[in-house]
C-alpha cells in the first residue's frame, strides 16, 4: 500500500529534523514544500508531503508514524 503523511512544524531546524527522520525511514518527498504565515501565532510554518510504499492493506486505524 502507498502511505501519505504531510509534515509540518514551525520554521526552525524542527522542521529539518522531521523531514531527516521520515527520509532515514523510508519515506520520499512528494512535491514542493510549502511555506506560509500562521497569523494566529505569529510564526512562519513549513510543510512537506512525503510518501512510502509498505506492505499491507490500508485502514483509517494504520499509524504512520509508524512506518
Amino acid at each position: 500500500m502507498k502511505l501519505y503523511r504531510f509534515l509540518t512544524e514551525d520554521d526552525t531546524s524542527a522542521f529539518c529534523h522531521k523531514v531527516t527522520a521520515a527520509l532515514n525511514k523510508g519515506w520520499e518527498l512528494h512535491g514542493q514544500p510549502t511555506y506560509a504565515f500562521d497569523a494566529a501565532n505569529g510564526v512562519m510554518r513549513c510543510g512537506q508531503a512525503v510518501v512510502k510504499e509498505v506492505e499491507g492493506t490500508y485502514t483509517p486505524d494504520t499509524k504512520l508514524g509508524e512506518h
